[in-house]
């Protein structure tokens, strides 16, 4: 739950987030007459556009630009400046600023650049001092580096675009960090006809961020949906709140994302690393707490379109009305390629459609209605009506695009009949089009009086759309709880102790064991062996076969480099394993510091899985289960959640798997405890929880699941020792 401090920090950045978009005038600093200048582009649209307020150009150079006139200082103007429109060059930003807030200004847009996003050593003092003047000055700030802002309901738009724009109120916002992107979606949209409300382009978010911006938005009670396009999130915590804050207002967050980093992913140590890249531990944690993320800019807007117009489905079952066989078989194939599944027709609803359309037997679903339906708008209405009814279908999708032009009054009569159905049905019904396609003005101002249902564009964009839109809301249906966490004395201490000892920050396998014993994770019979002899000593008490394995924090991937010999079935060959394996870190590259060799007892068969956390620099620590061995980056077959965990969470986690139907006892296999591998992601999540930062990363790999429970074969811990 969020403490006072945070409603607080909430409730000022919402009043700074009024002052931004209402402002009572506006000065545009750095005013002068080059050709194709943006300031003189953003007085243009202020003046086009009808804002209320005054605009003062400011320049201390100059006593006249634009036929109208600058002024010198801010103690010049007739009025206390309100809100900063500034396009001067990064130096002289700061100082602009501290004026300009003495002076009485309440919020300003940077559009400058050349602050954190420059490479140089002055691009970062700049933006050092830039967040030192906000935090010391109050001031509600856009940017630096982006390209204005928009609010429909005050006229104000300081966006740079020259093109003509419609501020009509609607029920979207749009927020991002690339004027271009945002300004395109802004655009489609409105070609759809979706109107914007308001538009934030947040640049560097060196102020604001699109976390305050979310939480804002979600305030507003006209606001059904908001669009962002994230190039990074700021302050995880925060966004996540803010996506709370919406999901329990009953407002979307659409998110298109970047910062899948395969050099990211290749420089982590442990597996779990190198698999959680960015993209899958913001959809475990932030589609939990009700972002619906996109993979691109048409998927923006499609489900944009759904979510303005349709309710969220109670489930992902499939029903569909076709004319055609082709558009049919198009549906199936995109459906299973997106992880969708048609219902089966009831009996009750087979034979009703069969005697509207007057035949004795109907294909499934999708229903292909043919020229029955197409001739008939009686038994269309009736298939569609009947589809409605079948309580196996959560979303209806019908064939149809809107017509263009006049001409089609029985498809435009069939339309608004439809709508008229939705809008007591509360389910989501979509109307979907074989092809992309454009609307004219006669489209959008059929659309407008359509406003129950959605036109989706494209049968895989459609489908795409609804696996997104099905999982949005299936986050949204559990019941959220704060997972309760007990630390544990003994991993605190052990885990104090390994931080604060010298060494690399990757454990090596034994003292990774250790932490993760602490917390009930135990691994096989083993003992580390210094000699040959120790080796074959070890051996003989565990019990014959045997592993012998490399210990060494440098040679985190032993297989890789020989460093791991299985099934040792007597003395020669432990002696044997011994050498070839202290000969193989010898020769290795690195020449890397040997802890010694691990001699642990040979544990058969059974499945392999991986458990492990990591820590994401936006996302925070994320908890990774799946098929693991050594094939684990081959298969992919894992699924990540947010930490912390509980047994419930867990198991949810196990079944997103592969490696959870094998242990459902498919096809014939065992049946194997997922409870014991449960207890095992709670343990590796409660260390992480512990850790509270220390833990960069846990690859626990292999953690082998026979009939008689659990054994973590092999692990890594990689520590932060620069934390806390």
């Amino acid at each position: 739950m969020p403490n006072d401090k945070t409603q607080n920090n909430a409730r000022n950045n919402h009043a700074k987030i009024e002052a931004l978009l209402n402002p009572r005038n506006v000065v545009i600093v750095g005013a002068t007459d080059k050709p194709g200048n943006w300031p003189q582009r953003v007085w243009r649209n202020l003046k086009r556009y009808d804002f209320a307020g005054a605009v003062y150009p400011l320049n201390p150079a100059r006593d006249t630009v634009w036929d109208t006139r600058c002024y010198r200082s801010f103690a010049e103007l007739p009025e206390p400046p309100d809100h900063l429109v500034v396009l001067v060059p990064a130096k002289f930003v700061p100082a602009t600023l501290r004026e300009a807030a003495a002076a009485g200004a309440r919020s300003a847009t940077i559009m400058t650049s050349g602050f954190d996003e420059a490479p140089d050593a002055e691009g970062q003092r700049l933006g050092a001092e830039l967040r030192q003047v906000i935090a010391e000055t109050g001031l509600a700030i856009s940017g630096p580096n982006c390209l204005g802002n928009f609010n429909a309901s005050a006229r104000f738009f300081t966006m740079t675009d020259d093109r003509p724009q419609k501020l009509t109120g609607g029920p979207v916002a749009v927020l991002g960090q690339s004027g271009g992107i945002v300004m395109a979606i802004k655009r489609t949209l409105e070609e759809r006809g979706v109107d914007t409300d308001a538009l934030i382009t947040s640049g560097n978010e060196t102020g604001l961020t699109s976390a305050d911006y979310i939480s804002y938005f979600a305030q507003q009670p006209h606001i059904k949906v908001i669009a962002c396009y994230l190039e990074s999130v700021h302050d995880g915590a925060a966004f996540l709140a803010a996506l709370r804050t919406a999901r329990a207002a009953g407002k979307h967050v659409v998110v298109m994302k970047l910062g899948a980093s395969d050099a990211g992913r290749a420089a982590a140590a442990a597996h779990t690393g190198a698999l959680a890249g960015s993209m899958e531990a913001f959809d475990a944690v932030a589609g939990t707490a009700g972002a619906l993320r996109v993979r691109n800019l048409d998927e923006m807007i499609e489900a944009v379109e759904f979510l303005v117009h349709a309710p969220m489905p109670a489930g992902k079952r499939l029903g569909s009305l076709t004319f055609s066989g082709g558009m049919r078989g198009l549906l199936l194939d995109a459906a299973e390629a997106n992880g969708l599944t048609y219902a089966p027709l009831s009996a009750v609803t087979h034979a009703k459609l069969s005697e509207i359309l007057s035949v004795g037997s109907i294909i499934g679903n999708p229903l292909d209605a043919g020229f029955a339906a197409l001739t008939s708008a009686d038994a269309y209405l009736r298939c569609v009506k009947t589809l409605l009814e079948d309580d196996d279908i959560d979303i209806l999708l019908l064939q149809e695009e809107l017509p263009r032009g006049p001409g089609t009054e029985r498809k435009e009569t069939n339309l608004r009949a439809v709508n008229a159905l939705a809008a007591e049905a509360g389910k989501p019904i979509a109307f979907v089009s074989m092809i992309s396609y454009g609307l004219t003005d006669y489209s959008r101002q059929l659309r407008a009086t359509l406003p129950h249902l959605a036109f989706l564009q494209e049968v895989d964009k459609c489908l795409r759309t609804m696996r997104a839109v099905t999982q949005h809301a299936e986050h949204a249906r559990k019941t959220t709880h704060v997972v309760p966490h007990t630390p544990s004395r003994e991993g605190c201490a052990l885990l104090e102790k390994l931080r604060a000892a010298p060494g690399p920050d990757t454990l090596d396998e034994v003292a990774s064991k250790s932490l993760l014993a602490a917390y009930g994770l135990r691994g096989p019979r083993e003992i580390l062996a210094a000699c040959e002899e120790d080796a074959v000593a070890a051996a003989i008490r565990i019990g014959f076969p045997v592993v012998a394995k490399i210990v060494s924090a440098a040679l985190p991937h032993k297989s890789d480099m020989g460093g791991v010999k299985v099934n040792l079935a007597d003395e020669p060959a432990v002696r044997a394993a011994y050498r070839s394996i202290v000969a193989a870190a010898h020769a290795h590259p690195d020449r890397p510091e040997i802890g010694g060799v691990l001699i642990a007892q040979m544990v058969k068969g059974g499945l392999e899985l991986v458990l492990g956390a990591t820590r994401d620099p936006e996302m925070g620590q994320v908890i990774l289960f799946g098929s693991g061995g050594v094939d684990l980056e081959l298969l992919r077959d894992v699924a990540l959640a947010p930490c912390p965990l509980d047994e419930a969470a867990a198991l949810h986690l196990i079944g997103r798997t592969r490696a959870g139907t094998l242990m459902a006892g498919y096809r014939g296999r065992p049946v194997l405890d997922r409870h014991a591998v449960a207890r095992a992601l709670v343990a590796v999540s409660s260390l992480m929880a512990d850790a509270d930062g220390a833990i960069r990363e846990i690859d626990v790999n292999p953690f082998v699941l026979t009939q008689e429970g659990g054994i973590p074969l092999d692990a890594l811990v990689v520590l932060d020792r620069s934390s806390g």
